[in-house]
């Protein structure tokens, strides 16, 4: 059996290609090669549910990997850094339900929104996103930015700071390492270090002294976190907040102002969750979870998948299963709840409300302060990034216009208002890594 290889040069421009041509030659399952390692790639949308819903026999955790076990991943492979973190999206075993339901403890103020804390992180986030639009707007009421470098990336590493309760601006260097990592780049593994030993020495501060943020809700909820147990598990966190909510954010932005799938209509309708779930089902930001394997041999699709054997699921290529697409409705303006973006079954992404928060909040907040955005390139020649898990854009430069706004307390206020404490405003701000690099953007500062 020969092995397609994945992360070509062509999945990194037209990955929809790729899985048309591994769907046509293999059917709903294909075997194909990640930079020298062999799994299996799931395409089939039916297929997708059938293994993301069955824990027990397609389980999560290294430990089922019988190549990996038998040394036959190479100990330089490129993705490594990546799995090797063993935190609750990656874990297996007996170990991960205590784990999952402390993480379910943990996100329920944030996620609740009858609770105080998920006010503020709504308030926080609110305060940020006009933080970031008033900076790009120092350029002149109307002119040129690039919206994922000037707010889709920074917004969410803002939140993630607030979440996790960074002391100052220490979150910056974390979270730039946190995106080095996703993109399993020649230098994720020195960054993945760096990360990890920042996340560490902020989960020593917590259990000192712990407070109002979610590290120090999760070691309440689980005591028995080690110190490097609970670093992974803000590792985990910061890469579901920062990459996957910015790309959803800069996603939805190009669908909305390119007129695509009828979103204009929902979202001028104030249905920014329905327009966020019919971008999710065309451009999923996860576009290929992390494996599981087969318990025992299985068949799925047309192969038989051997015990210990690695399963990607690629909900991006499930989405446009022609077996799912063709029934799914294109010119309503409310979308179907049936994508994969957050996975399905028990192992479902437990922080998927407050992500989808944080990214409904942030399109809200653009489309309330610019009057008018249009993209500065033909939507075909826009810049896509691409890594084995995610897929976004390198850029959006976008043309626009500020809404003329009456006179209001600056939106930091608001924050420190409502969650009772100094959260740092902009001119605080602006002593920071990320907000000296926001200001270079525009030339200013």
């Amino acid at each position: 059996m020969t092995l397609e290889p994945l992360l070509t040069r062509d999945y990194e421009t037209r990955p929809s290609l790729v899985y048309e041509r591994l769907r046509q030659r293999h059917g709903p399952v294909a075997p194909v090669d990640l930079l020298g390692v062999p799994a299996w790639l799931v395409l089939g949308y039916r297929e997708a549910l059938e293994v993301l819903q069955d824990d027990s026999g397609w389980p999560k955790g290294l430990e089922n990997w019988r190549a990996r076990s038998e040394g036959r991943v190479p100990s330089d492979w490129p993705l490594g850094p990546s799995l090797e973190v063993n935190h609750v999206l990656i874990q297996g075993g007996p170990g991960y339900r205590p784990l999952r339901m402390a993480w379910d403890t943990a996100l329920r103020p944030f996620q609740d929104p009858r609770h105080p804390q998920a006010k503020r992180l709504k308030a926080a986030v609110t305060a940020y996103a006009d933080d970031l639009i008033t900076l790009v707007g120092q350029a002149g009421g109307t002119g040129l930015a690039d919206l994922s470098a000037q707010f889709s990336r920074p917004l969410p590493l803002m939140v993630a700071s607030h979440l996790l309760g960074f002391p100052g601006s220490q979150g910056d260097d974390a979270l730039m390492d946190m995106w080095r990592v996703l993109d399993a780049g020649p230098d994720a593994e020195p960054a993945l270090e760096r990360l990890l030993a920042a996340l560490a020495e902020l989960a020593a501060v917590k259990l000192r002294t712990p407070g109002d943020d979610f590290p120090s809700y999760l070691l309440a909820a689980h005591p028995d976190l080690s110190l490097d147990e609970l670093a992974r598990e803000l590792f985990m966190l910061l890469g579901m907040t920062s990459d996957h909510v910015g790309i959803l954010i800069s996603n939805t932005v190009v669908e909305v102002v390119s007129g695509e799938g009828g979103v204009r209509a929902s979202l001028s309708a104030g249905m920014v969750r329905e327009t966020m779930n019919r971008v999710v089902m065309r451009k999923p930001p996860l576009v290929n979870f992390v494996p599981r394997f087969a318990a025992k041999d299985t068949p799925l699709g047309n192969y038989t998948i051997r015990a210990g054997d690695p399963v990607w699921v690629s909900s991006s290529a499930a989405h446009s299963d022609p077996l799912f697409a063709d029934h799914v409705a294109r010119g309503t303006t409310v979308s179907t709840r049936a994508h994969l973006s957050w996975g399905a079954g028990p192992r479902q992404c437990p922080a998927r409300e407050l992500a989808s928060t944080v990214a409904a909040v942030g399109v809200s907040r653009l489309f309330e302060r610019f009057s008018d955005l249009a993209l500065a390139l033909p939507v075909d020649q826009l810049p896509w990034r691409s890594s084995p898990f995610m897929r976004g854009l390198r850029s959006l430069p976008v043309r626009y216009e500020l809404a003329a706004l009456p006179e209001q307390p600056p939106a930091h206020a608001l924050v420190e208002e409502s969650a009772g404490t100094t959260e740092p405003g902009p001119i605080a701000r602006q002593r920071s890594s990320l907000w000296r690099y926001l200001t270079g953007l525009i030339g200013v500062g």
